[in-house]
C-alpha cells in the first residue's frame, strides 16, 4: 500500500481507502463488515470513510464496533454532517447547533473521542459560511476533530470558506470529497484541480467505479444482488446507457490484455492523478476488497500510451459530465 499526503497537510492516507456507503448496514452484515475492515487494515488501508446518514446511523455503529480491536492511532476515521438525522427544523444542515449535536452523536456511535476527518456533506445555503468555519474551528481546537473539509461544494463556496478562515486566523478546510471517474470528470479536472493546487486541498474521491458500472459487472445485464437491484438504488439503471456500456466493454477488453480487471483499470486511472489523495472504495466481499487493493499495483503496468488509449475509448461525448 502506498500513502499520499492529504493535500499540503502532514496527514498521510492510504491511496485506496474503504468506504461504508450502501454496504455497511445494507449489503453486508456486521460480521462481514468487521472482517472487511480488519482485512483492509492488515493490507495497509488506514483511511475508513463514513457519514452520519449512511444506513440511518447504522454504518457508524458497525464501523465503530469493527475498529475497536484496532489501534486507534493507526486509523484515519471520517464522518460527515448535513443531511437530516434529527426531527425538527434544526435537525439538518450546517448550523452550529446541528453540527454540534451531530458530531457528538457520530462520536458516540463510532465509539471514539475524536474524528480525524469531518466533512460538510453538502453546502448549506441557509447557514452563513462564517458560522460553518467558526464551528469547525471550535471543534478542532476542542480536539473533537483533527481536520475538516467539504463534499460536493462549489468552488466559489470553498474559496469563500478558505478566505474567511485565513482572514480571521481560523483553521481552513483541508480536503474536498468529490465524485470522480471516467464518466464524471469535468468538475475535478477543470475546477477542483486548480483550487487544490492553490489552497493545498486534499481530494478524497468517491464513486471511482461510477456506482459499479465501471467494474464491468453490468456489461451483460444486471446481476442479482448488485446495487442496481436495491429499490433505493434503482436510479443506477438510468445511468446504464447503451453507449456507456459499450465503452465499459471496450475497457474490459483492454484490461484483459494487461491481466487486470475492469475495476482495477478504472481505479488505476483515477490514481494516475497525483492531486488525488485517496480513492474511497466499497466492498461487499473479500474478493472485491482484494480486487480494489490491487488497483494500485495495476497502475504500475500502465504508461502514457495506455492512458491515451483509455481516452480514445472514452471519447468526448460521455466523459465530461
Amino acid at each position: 500500500m502506498h500513502y499520499r499526503r492529504l493535500g499540503r497537510s502532514g496527514l498521510k492516507v492510504s491511496e485506496v481507502s474503504l468506504g461504508s456507503w450502501v454496504t455497511f448496514g445494507g449489503q453486508v452484515d456486521e460480521n462481514m463488515a468487521t472482517n472487511l475492515v480488519h482485512a483492509a487494515y492488515e493490507q495497509g488501508i488506514n483511511f475508513f470513510d463514513c457519514a452520519d446518514t449512511y444506513a440511518n446511523g447504522e454504518a457508524e455503529l458497525i464501523l465503530g464496533k469493527a475498529i475497536q480491536d484496532l489501534p486507534r492511532v493507526g486509523l484515519v476515521v471520517s464522518s460527515k454532517v448535513f443531511f437530516p438525522t434529527m426531527p425538527g427544523p434544526n435537525g439538518r444542515g450546517l448550523s452550529r447547533k446541528h453540527m454540534t449535536e451531530s458530531l457528538h452523536a457520530s462520536l458516540k456511535r463510532l465509539g471514539t473521542d475524536y474524528l480525524d476527518l469531518y466533512y460538510c456533506h453538502r453546502y448549506d445555503p441557509d447557514t452563513p459560511v462564517e458560522e460553518i468555519v467558526q464551528t469547525m474551528d471550535i471543534f478542532v481546537r476542542q480536539g473533537k476533530i483533527l481536520y475538516w473539509g467539504t463534499s460536493e461544494w462549489g468552488t466559489s463556496q470553498i474559496v469563500q470558506a478558505y478566505g474567511f478562515a485565513r482572514q480571521y486566523g481560523l483553521i481552513p478546510p483541508t480536503m474536498e470529497q468529490p465524485q470522480y471517474n471516467l464518466f464524471h470528470r469535468k468538475r475535478l479536472e477543470n475546477e477542483l484541480a486548480p483550487l487544490a493546487k492553490e489552497f493545498g486541498l486534499g481530494l478524497t474521491v468517491f464513486s471511482a467505479l461510477y456506482y459499479g458500472i465501471l467494474s464491468g459487472k453490468y456489461n451483460d445485464g444486471v446481476p442479482e444482488g448488485s446495487r442496481a437491484t436495491l429499490p433505493e438504488m434503482s436510479w443506477i439503471r438510468d445511468l446504464m446507457t447503451p453507449r456507456r456500456i459499450q465503452k465499459v466493454r471496450d475497457l474490459t477488453a483492454m484490461a484483459r490484455e494487461f491481466d487486470m480487471t475492469t475495476a482495477q483499470l478504472a481505479i488505476a486511472w483515477v490514481l494516475h492523478r497525483k492531486d488525488v489523495s485517496s480513492v474511497i472504495s466499497g466492498a461487499t466481499s473479500m474478493e472485491q476488497l482484494d480486487e480494489n487493493l490491487c488497483a494500485a499495483e495495476a497502475l504500475s503496468r500502465l504508461g502514457d500510451d495506455e492512458f491515451d488509449r483509455i481516452e480514445k475509448i472514452m471519447g468526448e461525448e460521455d466523459n465530461r459530465d
